[in-house]
C-alpha cells in the first residue's frame, strides 16, 4: 500500500525486494483505487519501536558505543583465543569455545591439556567477528582465569553452557575469564578503544544482532540499486562510486563499503532516523528510506535531511 499523510502506528513488515520506480515498485504496492496518486507527493512517514534516547556521543557518531560493540561480538561468536603464561613462562594461545553470562563474562570448558597456565592467572581472551568478508571487528578481554567454587554458581554456568551449545559438560571443567578491561577494534590495522569493566558489563548487545547478517545478505542480493542510490542521496561524496555494498546493520544505522576507481576504498555510516529494535522495524525503516531516496532522486520531494559528510578511507588507489 502507498502511504500519504497519516503515520503508521505499527511496523510496516515488508520483505526486501529490488526497488522499481512508482507505480511498479514492490516496496509499496498500490491498490486499484489509490487516492495517493491523485494527491500531491508527500514525505513517507513511519513510526518505529524505539529504545531510550541516544546519548550525545551516539547522536554525534550515529554508532553504538565500543562497549556495546564488544558485547555484540561476544554474543554472536562462540570461538575465541585464550592466551596465558605456561609454567615455564611462555605465552600460549589456544582456540576455545565459550559462552557468556548476562554480563558478558566468558564461560570456558577447559580440559587438562588446556589448563597449562602458571600460578599467575592473568590472561587475555581474543574474539573477532567477520562481517560480510569486508570487515572484522574484534575485542580482546584482559582479565584472569578463575575457577568458581560455589556449587550453585557452577550449576548456573553449566546451564549457560548448555543453552549455548546444547550439550552437557562436566562442571569441574568450567572456568570463567574475569573482565578487567576490554580493547575494542573496528577492523584489522586500526587503532583500538579501551573499555572499562563496568562499561562492558553494563552495556547491552545490539538488538538486531541475531538477524543482522541475514538482512545484510538480503539487501546486498535484492536491493543493490537502493544501496547505490543511498550513496547519492544520503551521503555527501566528492568522488564517483563504482560499487557499494552493505557491511553491517545495527539499531542506529548501517555501514557501507564504497569503491571509487579514482580515489580508492571508503566506508560511510548512514544513520536511521531513530533507533530500531527489531527485524520488522529494520525492514520498515529501510523501505521508508528507499522510498524517500527514490522520490528525492526523481525530484518529487526536496530533501530536508542533513547528508552524511564523514567518510573513512580504507585504502588508497592502487593499494
Amino acid at each position: 500500500m502507498l502511504l500519504q499523510t497519516q503515520s503508521l502506528t505499527t511496523h510496516v513488515a515488508l520483505p526486501f525486494t529490488p526497488s522499481k520506480p512508482i507505480p511498479k515498485t514492490q516496496f509499496f504496492t498500490p491498490s486499484k483505487q489509490n487516492p495517493f496518486l491523485k494527491t500531491q507527493w508527500r514525505t513517507l512517514k513511519c513510526s518505529l519501536s524505539t529504545v531510550s534516547e541516544p546519548t550525545h556521543l551516539e547522536k554525534k557518531t550515529h554508532k553504538p558505543f565500543p562497549a556495546e560493540v564488544s558485547r555484540t561480538i561476544m554474543e554472536l561468536v562462540s570461538v575465541g583465543t585464550l592466551s596465558t603464561l605456561t609454567q615455564e613462562g611462555w605465552p600460549l594461545g589456544i582456540g576455545v569455545r565459550f559462552a557468556v553470562d548476562p554480563e558478558g563474562t566468558p564461560v570456558l570448558c577447559l580440559n587438562a591439556s588446556n589448563r597449562q597456565f602458571s600460578i599467575d592467572r592473568r590472561s587475555s581472551f581474543h574474539v573477532q567477528l567477520e562481517q560480510c568478508g569486508l570487515r572484522t571487528p574484534q575485542c580482546t578481554i584482559l582479565g584472569s582465569i578463575d575457577k568458581p567454587e560455589d556449587r550453585r554458581m557452577l550449576k548456573y554456568l553449566h546451564s549457560v553452557w548448555t543453552k549455548r551449545f546444547g550439550e552437557e559438560v562436566d562442571e569441574d571443567l568450567i572456568y570463567v575469564v574475569s573482565v578487567e578491561r576490554v580493547l575494542q577494534l573496528e577492523d584489522f590495522k586500526e587503532g583500538g578503544v579501551w573499555v572499562t569493566s563496568s562499561d562492558y558489563k553494563n552495556a547491552q548487545p545490539d538488538p538486531l544482532r541475531d538477524f543482522a547478517e541475514k538482512l545484510v545478505n538480503e539487501i546486498n542480493t535484492n536491493n543493490i540499486e537502493d544501496i547505490n542510490r543511498f550513496c547519492n542521496i544520503y551521503a555527501d561524496l566528492n568522488f564517483q562510486v563504482s560499487e557499494a555494498k552493505l557491511i553491517w546493520i545495527d539499531r542506529l544505522g548501517f555501514d557501507l563499503r564504497l569503491w571509487s576507481p579514482q580515489e580508492g576504498i571508503f566506508e560511510v555510516r548512514i544513520p536511521f532516523p531513530r533507533d530500531v529494535t527489531d527485524e520488522k522495524g529494520a525492514k520498515s525503516t529501510f523501505n521508508c528510506m528507499s522510498q524517500l531516496a527514490w522520490e528525492v532522486e526523481k525530484n518529487f520531494y526536496a530533501p530536508d535531511f542533513e547528508r552524511v559528510k564523514q567518510v573513512k578511507q580504507i585504502a588508497y588507489k592502487g593499494e
